[in-house]
């Protein structure tokens, strides 16, 4: 059983070497692009895309085909055409009753369209802006789920530094309760007083199990995103992440480079090669072809082959009004896409302003935070030494250490706040939404 158990071994420990490897929010993010459903939706909408830019390539290339079929008939017009077919006509042939004429047939045919109005070049640049439009799509839902992680991540550290900070509240007070029952035993504070203490040490660690529940739940809203299953093993991250320290607010707020407007251009450039499309039903087609036939008969033993080529030119002269209907549709189409680009133009651009504004709103109350936590944390120092010398009141002593957690959720929330709204920022004006290696 020895060598059995060592393959276990070996077999598991790459395995958990993998789960406990730490997360970068670069590694994230590639798990999401691969794992995650919404990316895979978008990479088969962009073979699909390309796909209909290769149906609209055949456009340009012969068109081959072959035929075979074997029939026994006695109709004369039937048995006429496979007898002259055969080269089997003989004058002492009774076209009334010609007999039972059997015949093999195999066809082979080619044909090339040489004009088709303009249809063949507007269908192809219509397909080649609907793939970059895919591949924009595309571009698109990596953004938004680079965002989503890394707005997961911000809200992970988030969740756990609020649990740091009501631990630390709950640390604080059940100090003070061990400083106040020594009181009460010795005489020299009243049971109210610490009742009021224990209560809102409770009252504290009853915050503390509330943040820990959101913490656990932020760790699974990231395996959401990152599209895994749920896992009860706990989530490490890399505690100084070059993608998160290399952080910074873009230099300009152009969102030229948003990939849902370079998208919505490709569809009006696709919109415009339908319209022509449309249009070149009222021109005329002109196709080349050519085929070579051969026929086999077993009743008279006879066969022969023939060829067939020319040229076919065809006019719509009058469809029921079928052509202006693909054309009042199509710029219908053009005009609806062409809206839609100037409307995202527009919210794209309110967009950027909302996330400029919310930057330098979550900036400004980070650096108050920063200072009501260094001014609550001196007075809470030296309400507790008084309070353990009996100078100060239990009622006090319990409003500077609630203010001194309030301070320092309030921070805690504010530097998440700040670095959340730095990476909507990077986002509304088209960056990734941290620096990121890969493409």
């Amino acid at each position: 059983m020895r060598p059995f158990f060592l393959s276990l071994l070996l077999l598991a420990g790459p395995v958990v070497a993998l789960r406990a490897e730490p997360w970068t929010v670069e590694r994230a993010v590639a798990t999401a692009l691969e794992q995650s459903p919404d990316a895979r939706i978008a990479r088969a909408r962009v073979e699909g895309a390309q796909a209909l830019v290769d149906q609209a390539r055949a456009a340009w290339l012969p068109q081959l085909g072959l035929s075979g079929r074997y029939t026994e008939t006695n109709n004369p017009m039937m048995a006429f055409g496979a007898i002259l077919n055969q080269r089997a006509f003989d004058f002492s042939l009774d076209f009334n009753r010609p007999g039972r004429i059997d015949n093999l047939n195999a066809t082979g045919t080619i044909a090339y369209n040489l004009y088709s109005g303009g249809r063949a070049t507007a269908g192809r640049n219509a397909a080649r802006a609907g793939a970059a439009a895919a591949d924009s799509d595309f571009r698109a839902t990596r953004h938004q789920l680079a965002t989503a992680v890394v707005q997961a991540v911000l809200n992970i550290r988030k969740a756990r530094e609020a649990v740091t900070a009501v631990e630390g509240g709950v640390a604080a007070y059940e100090a003070a309760v061990t400083a106040a029952r020594a009181r009460f035993d010795a005489g020299r504070l009243l049971k109210a007083d610490l009742l009021s203490l224990e209560v809102q040490l409770a009252q504290t660690r009853e915050a503390r199990s509330a943040a820990r529940h959101a913490a656990a739940l932020a760790a699974r809203a990231f395996t959401f995103i990152l599209g895994l299953e749920p896992s009860d093993a706990p989530l490490e991250f890399v505690a100084d992440d070059p993608a998160l320290a290399g952080l910074a607010a873009p230099a300009a707020l152009d969102f030229s480079a948003r990939p849902e407007l370079q998208g919505l251009q490709q569809r009006l450039r696709a919109a415009e090669a339908m319209v022509a499309a449309a249009r070149g039903h009222r021109r005329p087609t002109v196709n080349a072809f050519a085929s070579y036939q051969y026929d086999q008969g077993w009743q008279l033993d006879r066969h022969a082959d023939s060829w067939l080529a020319g040229l076919s030119v065809d006019v719509n002269i009058f469809d029921g009004g079928q052509t202006s209907g693909r054309i009042r549709q199509s710029n219908a189409a053009l005009t609806e896409v062409r809206e839609m680009l100037r409307r995202a133009t527009l919210g794209i651009g309110l967009e950027v302003e909302q996330a400029r504004l919310a930057h330098e709103d979550a900036s400004e109350r980070l650096a108050v935070s920063a200072q009501a936590v260094a001014q609550a944390t001196e007075s809470a120092t030296l309400s507790r030494a008084r309070f353990a010398r009996g100078a100060l009141l239990t009622a006090d002593l319990i409003g500077v250490e609630s203010r001194l957690l309030e301070a320092r959720l309030r921070q805690t929330v504010a530097a998440a706040d700040e670095r959340l709204a730095l990476v909507d920022l990077r986002r509304a004006v088209g960056l990734d939404p941290v620096p990121l290696s890969q493409p």
